[in-house]
């Protein structure tokens, strides 16, 4: 069962905490870590390209020329495919890009993510945090306090609008509750702060 350092907010030392081996001690599926990063990147998409079809290009509503004895080839419109400024022939359309992978495979590699953070020890567990106000200063001490000068994600247990406000105006912090962890956050970001309750939330769900 791994076991990782306890820090308070002031990024004292205050003990250590038992991970579940379940979730956090597992042997990371690479392959499973890639599909799941790919289901999620391809629902960021917009899928807003859009290109005009012959029927939807302006102009080119009577025949150019006579059918024959023209000694020219045959045509109907001056907006088919072939014409300059014509409709185009299978474009792209508005779509959604996003699918579905299986929940057992969004599980396992949410559980890779988690794994991954612990063997290369780019986590730190946090006994709480909290702020009284929305400080920007205050949690940029609270960073240094824990020396994390990198991409950071942010854990808690449920939603804390001053701990969220405080970190908003901060380049690459990111804070999320613990409902909300995705595998996309996770390897986008370098170090993972996460508290005590989160993680107990987290091994809940998981588990």
């Amino acid at each position: 069962m791994p076991k990782v350092t306890l820090f308070d907010q002031k990024g004292s030392n205050v003990g250590e905490i038992e991970l579940a081996e379940s979730i956090f001690g597992i042997e990371p599926n690479q392959s499973v870590l890639f599909e799941a990063i790919l289901m999620q990147r391809a629902s960021l998409r917009q899928g807003t390209h859009k290109v005009k079809n012959r029927s939807e290009v302006a102009g080119g509503g009577r025949k150019p020329w006579r059918q024959k004895g023209t000694g020219r080839a045959r045509q109907g419109s001056i907006r088919s495919p072939q014409w300059r400024g014509g409709g185009t022939v299978f474009g792209p359309q508005p779509r959604s890009y996003s699918y579905k992978l299986p929940k057992k495979v969004r599980r396992l590699a949410l559980k890779s993510a988690l794994a991954t953070k612990v063997q290369e020890e780019n986590i730190l567990v946090l006994e709480s945090l909290a702020f009284e106000a929305p400080k920007t200063k205050e949690f940029v001490s609270f960073l240094n306090g824990l020396s994390v000068d990198t991409k950071a994600l942010i854990v808690t247990d449920v939603v804390n609008d001053n701990v969220a406000l405080s970190a908003r105006n901060i380049p690459g912090v990111t804070v999320v509750e613990a409902a909300g962890l995705n595998v996309l956050d996770l390897v986008s970001h370098n170090k993972l702060i996460i508290t005590k309750a989160a993680v107990e939330k987290v091994e809940e769900v998981l588990a």
